[in-house]
């Protein structure tokens, strides 16, 4: 069997496999967020907080509950890190700096998980599971919460109610990322992942040489890590550590865990607005980006020039042997085009087109298919600015699922669009003036501006991977990628329930020979057309000073 046709098939089945969980899974999420049933475990956790999971809330309400919450949980992690040398099952690790444990603090709030430390030399296994992998749950049921709190603007009418906050992540957690998690975690073990509370294994080589070897408890972070699109790594070396990736079963079943929720999401947005072609059309154009990503890093990788290159049968430096150049290019793509940030191979090594289409996956927003929540609703916002540019074209007042696409709908959707363009390239301006960023580039040129701009697109779009070839690690980058992370994040949550809000409270509109139709292929195809010439005129300056320019000189 080629090499060639092996990466085929494993798309392929990777495709499929999607396709099968696809439409129970969709409409099961559906049910969970419109069912008027409490689970006896759920009211007791409502009771224990004190929050009343009937009460209705209306977008600032709603708003205010999401910002209060993560609050809550960057000084909750914050404290942990600072006192971790106090806590049980520290193993003996200091506590983290300030400004790191800030910059961690943000990263797992927010749904990025960007570190700038190595984990198994950094955090204890009491901070790693009650700290970083509980975030991994709960701001993956966040970003779900806000998807759905949009999805109930579209399908609601003459209301401004948009569910309740707390009822809408309580759900989230209980019945759909713990079951999956849990079993997740139980194939990973199987795989050969490790799943212990041992400390460090000292181990006598060959050669003659001493490796000190941790365990911990990786299985289970690693499932909710892929699940929740969150990417955090309980090693340094991240999926292309054997105890958190040992092999290509492992590997193809950490891609899909990271693409299943994402995917399944529009089919849980169809179920709720009554029209599961609508569904399949957003899904549609979150396909034909990713495969179109797939393809173009692949062939970057293999079709790299060069005697060593050709003869290791592709560009294989940074990458794993046992996944090849097909298991990571594919690795690579689905990380950046959602907000995971886990990486089976260094990006920094791929190939200067191939890490400039990861680039490219997030500067889009990271909507193909995005995070878990995120995704969706910046799909969605999308939708609604294709929509209104077709409207300009026909001189008609721009709809989208009954609703009508006016003045305050439009600017809540551009706002939304600008926040991270203002973001990256204003974060990547700032360490290109001042001496702290160029310090830390161990590159020059146009790859090691890349360095840079991929940082903070990747901590602006909540991503989390790195180029890695510069030193993060510094009160620089910590405050100002930290701050990045949180804006990046709340930022557009704020314009995302706004525009949900004044989509609920609109009367439906019927629909006309006039009306476009939004489920249809032709919709897809601009709605691919408009992502694509919106990100590539905010970003194709920055792009050709870095990727583009180093892949045309070499």
């Amino acid at each position: 069997m080629s090499q060639t046709f092996a990466d085929v098939l494993q798309i392929v089945a990777l495709v499929g496999a999607l396709a099968l969980v696809h439409r129970p899974l969709g409409d099961y999420m559906a049910r969970v967020y419109t069912s008027d049933k409490h689970l006896r475990i759920e009211r007791w956790i409502h009771r224990c907080v004190g929050t009343d999971p009937s009460a209705a809330m209306r977008w600032p309400v709603y708003l205010r509950a999401v910002l209060a919450f993560s609050a809550a949980g960057v000084l909750f992690l914050y404290a942990m890190q600072r006192l971790q040398d106090k806590l049980p099952m520290s193993l003996g690790f200091a506590p983290i700096d300030p400004d790191q444990a800030f910059n961690t603090a943000a990263s797992f709030v927010s749904n990025t998980n960007w570190q700038s430390y190595a984990g198994e030399s950094a955090m204890g296994h009491l901070t790693q599971m009650a700290g970083l992998a509980v975030q991994n749950f709960v701001s993956a049921a966040v970003g779900m919460a806000v998807a759905v709190a949009l999805v109930r603007g579209f399908a609601r009418s003459r209301t401004g109610e948009l569910g309740n906050f707390w009822t809408d992540l309580v759900r989230g957690v209980v019945r759909i990322l713990l079951p999956l998690a849990a079993v997740a975690a139980v194939l990973l073990v199987a795989a050969g992942a490790v799943q212990n509370f041992s400390g460090m294994h000292e181990v006598h080589t060959l050669s003659g040489s001493v490796q000190h070897l941790p365990g911990g408890p990786v299985a289970s972070q690693e499932a909710i890590k892929e699940l929740g699109t969150n990417g955090g790594g309980f090693y340094n070396a991240n999926c292309s550590h054997p105890f958190e990736n040992p092999n290509g079963f492992s590997n193809l079943l950490e891609i899909f865990l990271i693409l299943l929720i994402p995917l399944s999401l529009p089919r849980t947005f169809g179920r709720m607005v009554g029209s599961l072609r609508q569904g399949y059309a957003i899904v549609a154009a979150m396909g034909v980006i990713w495969l179109a990503g797939v393809v173009a890093v692949t062939v970057s990788e293999y079709a790299h020039p060069g005697t060593a290159a050709q003869l290791a049968g592709g560009a294989m430096e940074g990458k794993e042997q046992r996944f090849g150049e097909g298991g990571s290019s594919l690795f690579a793509v689905t990380t950046t085009m959602t907000s995971t940030g886990a990486v089976n191979s260094f990006h920094d090594s791929f190939t200067a087109f191939g890490g400039g289409v990861t680039l490219l996956g997030m500067v889009l927003g990271e909507i193909a298919p995005g995070g878990v929540g995120s995704g969706l609703y910046g799909m969605l916002v999308m939708a609604v600015i294709a929509v209104f540019v077709c409207g300009l074209m026909v001189g008609r007042t721009p709809e989208y699922l009954g609703k009508k696409i006016g003045p305050r709908e439009i600017k809540l959707a551009a706002c939304y669009i600008l926040i991270t363009p203002a973001l990256v390239l204003g974060g990547t301006g700032l360490a290109m003036a001042l001496p702290d960023g160029k310090e830390a580039m161990t590159n020059i040129g146009a790859h090691g501006f890349t360095e840079v701009l991929y940082a903070y697109a990747s901590g602006s779009n909540n991503n989390g991977s790195a180029f890695a070839g510069f030193g993060a690690d510094t009160p620089f980058f910590n405050t100002t990628i930290g701050l990045c992370m949180l804006l990046g994040r709340f930022l557009p949550m704020v314009f995302v329930l706004a525009l949900a809000g004044s989509l609920a409270r609109q009367a439906p509109v019927p629909v006309t020979a006039g009306t476009l139709r939004t489920e249809k292929p032709l919709f897809t195809g601009v709605l691919v057309g408009v992502i694509a010439i919106v990100t590539g005129l905010t970003f194709f300056p920055a792009l050709a000073l870095g990727p583009l320019a180093e892949g045309m000189s070499s």
